[in-house]
């Protein structure tokens, strides 16, 4: 592996944390607004959704099928575990260990399908354009 591909891994990866970092702060603002009546959190869950939709951009390339959805749902997923594995570290470190295996795993899966994506994008994209050029 050349070192500029090892870098280009590590931008996305710190790109992708804050992506998870967007998807959870989205989450709180719903529940924030739900829970004091207020639109406001609202408002500025649109602009913290509409950042997050402009940076997955960048990590997701091959959207066929559900794939945007479910890179979404893989980093969400990824930060719920990594915040209940830190709740058990105190009191249970096996268990806070295996929610961080579970977080990783999952992280995994997500990097997983953006290779596959990836590797598929330039061919659904042709694809596509032979689907234009006959209509």
């Amino acid at each position: 592996m050349s070192e500029q591909s090892k870098v280009d891994l590590t931008q996305k990866e710190d790109l992708s944390l804050a992506v998870i970092n967007l998807i959870s702060i989205e989450e709180h603002l719903a529940f924030t607004s739900m829970k004091t009546g207020k639109t406001e959190y609202l408002e500025v869950l649109n602009a913290v959704r509409k950042m997050r939709v402009k940076l997955m951009k960048t990590l997701v390339k091959n959207t066929e099928g559900e794939l945007w959805c479910i890179s979404k749902h893989l980093l969400s997923t990824t930060m719920r575990l990594m915040e209940t594995a830190t709740k058990y570290v105190d009191s249970d470190s096996k268990k806070a260990m295996e929610f961080e295996k579970h977080a990783f795993d999952v992280y995994r899966l997500f990097w997983f399908l953006q290779e596959v994506g990836e590797k598929n994008v330039g061919r659904v994209k042709s694809q596509n354009h032979k689907v234009e050029n006959k209509a």
